[in-house]
């Protein structure tokens, strides 16, 4: 148990490490997430807009720029995390491929990547509902970071996954990106009034997004809603555990024997 725990502490502080060294991440952590925001207040009407909202049942009256803000922020953070977890897994192949291949033990390995996920997302997620706090008026504070830590955790599982099953970094950022922006896209009241494009409850924003803007702009707090995203992280992050599980080497003995009868 000692060297487990060893083992896992070690590699969350390589891993964390290795954010660190990344600077595109590190840039679009602290620049890309107020930009996008401003972006959206900038570029949205004061017009107030009625936007019907499944979680609490009923239409909500509010700023288009409120609206925009929120659903801008839920889609900054949705890239930054699925970005930050996929480069990571990506350029930590065959690092992971040696340690393994070396004796390290493969459990805490897998649960430190995902704890570097978690990590990230809730500072990602605190330092959005700063921002948020300071450019809106929002109701229920807490209910609205959680939503974020939602969508990092969602789309964070969702960059590990494809860190481990495509073949090169561009392909795995250009699913990242489209799979976020149709997301968000589809999510936003501002552009889609009606909500009720088929399927769109099926997404993983969407439990996110009625808590997220019903926390911002009304009195009510769905939390039911918010257990949809975690639905959603816990299925992405067991998904992309399995994958990360199967695709990496192992020391045990059918391994060995399987290589050595592949050899």
């Amino acid at each position: 148990m000692r060297l487990s725990w060893t083992a896992f502490t070690e590699l969350l502080r390589c891993t964390l490490r290795g954010h660190l060294r990344n600077r595109l991440a590190l840039v679009l952590a602290v620049a890309f997430i107020p930009i996008w925001i401003f972006v959206a207040r900038l570029c949205t009407s004061d017009q107030v807009v009625r936007i019907r909202l499944d979680a609490i049942s009923g239409h909500v009256s509010a700023p288009a720029s409120q609206v925009g803000q929120v659903a801008s922020a839920l889609g900054a953070i949705t890239m930054v995390a699925g970005f930050i977890a996929f480069t990571e897994t990506f350029q930590s192949r065959e690092v992971d491929r040696r340690l393994l291949l070396a004796g390290y033990p493969r459990l805490p390995m897998l649960l430190a990547k995902l704890a570097a996920v978690a990590l990230t997302t809730a500072l990602l997620a605190l330092y959005t509902t700063i921002l948020l706090w300071i450019s809106l008026p929002v109701r229920h504070t807490a209910p609205l970071a959680l939503a974020l830590v939602g969508a990092g955790l969602a789309y964070g599982g969702i960059g590990l996954l494809l860190g481990s099953l495509v073949r090169g970094e561009l392909e795995g950022f250009f699913l990242i990106i489209m799979l976020s922006l149709v997301d968000t896209g589809l999510q936003n009241p501002v552009f889609n009034t009606l909500m009720d494009v088929a399927g769109v409850a099926a997404l993983p924003l969407y439990g996110v997004n009625q808590l997220a803007l019903s926390s911002a702009l009304t009195p009510h707090i769905p939390w039911s809603h918010g257990l949809l995203s975690l639905t959603w992280s816990a299925a992405t992050g067991a998904l992309a555990l399995l994958v990360l599980h199967t695709h990496r080497p192992s020391r045990s003995p059918w391994f060995r024997r399987t290589r050595a009868h592949a050899g």
